[in-house]
């Protein structure tokens, strides 16, 4: 005799079907967020200078220009070394062929090689430059913050900006009759440093020139804080 199977193995499926159309008792509930920026920003003393300087010269061949080149360089690191208060490092060097009028025949060869000063004496910086300047073109001059001088004034920016961020946090809250946590922050630091002037082009040296003339000026620097605060019933 066949065995007859079970009847409530027929009901099971209604019942998960039931089961799972009923409406969730647990629901998560959905708690209302604002998004809020605020800025703030700071004038950073520039005491740093960033000065570019550079030899180029021409010949027939590249191996004589090399030494030739070289050696004025060589020399400029020398004096710069009569000065501890500047830090100085080569930049970059580069050859390059000089064609003819039809250019298609390499007539000679062009070499520059540069180097950077970096000083926040600025005093002994513009006397240098202008000793440098009988030998070295100056193409380039900047003046930011110095890194310590930078992260100082951001500090104290980024708490301008988070003192800001609360009270536009407080007043939105309060304004919607509720009170408020800050589910997230971020902080963004902004006033990049400024990139090196170019100066107009030296093509004839002086023995010597006056020191050059250095104004440091101010910086700003920008904090941004974002962020989500959280209302609450």
């Amino acid at each position: 005799m066949a065995h007859r199977a079970p009847r409530y193995f027929l009901a099971l499926p209604l019942a998960l079907v039931m089961f799972a159309a009923s409406p969730s008792v647990h629901a998560e509930r959905v708690v209302p967020t604002v998004d809020l920026s605020a800025d703030a920003s700071r004038a950073a003393p520039n005491d740093l200078a960033i000065a570019s300087l550079y030899f180029e010269a021409d010949g027939a061949e590249p191996a004589p220009l090399a030494t030739q080149v070289n050696a004025v360089i060589a020399s400029a690191l020398e004096q710069v070394r009569l000065y501890p208060a500047v830090k100085a490092r080569s930049s970059g060097t580069s050859t390059f062929p000089v064609y003819g009028k039809e250019g298609r025949k390499i007539e000679g060869w062009r070499m520059r090689s540069e180097i950077q000063l970096e000083s926040r004496d600025l005093p002994a910086l513009s006397e240098l430059l202008g000793k440098l300047q009988g030998k070295l073109a100056l193409s380039g001059l900047a003046m930011q913050p110095a890194p310590e001088t930078r992260r100082s004034v951001a500090d104290l920016a980024a708490g301008d900006a988070i003192r800001a961020f609360q009270a536009r946090a407080e007043a939105v809250a309060g304004t919607l009759g509720k009170p408020y946590r800050i589910r997230h922050l971020s902080i963004g630091y902004g006033g990049e440093s400024p990139p090196i002037r170019p100066m107009m082009k030296t093509t004839a040296f002086a023995a010597e020139a006056a020191p050059v003339a250095i104004e440091a000026g101010e910086s700003e620097i920008a904090v941004t804080v974002s962020g989500t605060i959280e209302l609450s019933e």
